[in-house]
């Protein structure tokens, strides 16, 4: 995701929702690989960061593709289109290092609030 596409994302969400994007928001972040290992190992390090694992599963492919697995990860945390581009490059160069084919990029919704 480039910085681009950042900027896109947060023109989408003024423009779509009625979000406060001046606060916390639950940011996900996804990655892929061929095999699970290498995703176990990205999450323990992610979670050590202060990421909740969300869910790693195996991806059913279209016809034609191979099968790929998929880390989910979220932080509840404050973005505007700088600092969501530093997270990128920091969670894609994360994932570069410990051997992940591809950090897939992100989504984000509304804060889960406490009751």
């Amino acid at each position: 995701m480039d910085l681009q596409a950042t900027r896109d994302l947060f023109e989408n969400l003024r423009e779509n929702t009625d979000w406060d994007l001046s606060v916390p928001l639950l940011w996900g972040y996804y990655f892929v690989h061929s095999t699970p290992e290498r995703l176990q190992a990205l999450a323990v390090s992610l979670q050590a960061q202060g990421y909740t694992l969300v869910d790693q599963f195996e991806q059913e492919p279209e016809e034609g593709d191979a099968p790929f697995h998929v880390l989910h990860v979220e932080r509840v945390e404050v973005h505007d289109e700088a600092s969501l581009d530093l997270r990128n490059q920091e969670l894609a160069a994360l994932a570069s290092q410990l051997g992940v084919e591809d950090y897939d990029g992100v989504d984000v919704g509304p804060a889960p609030t406490l009751q």
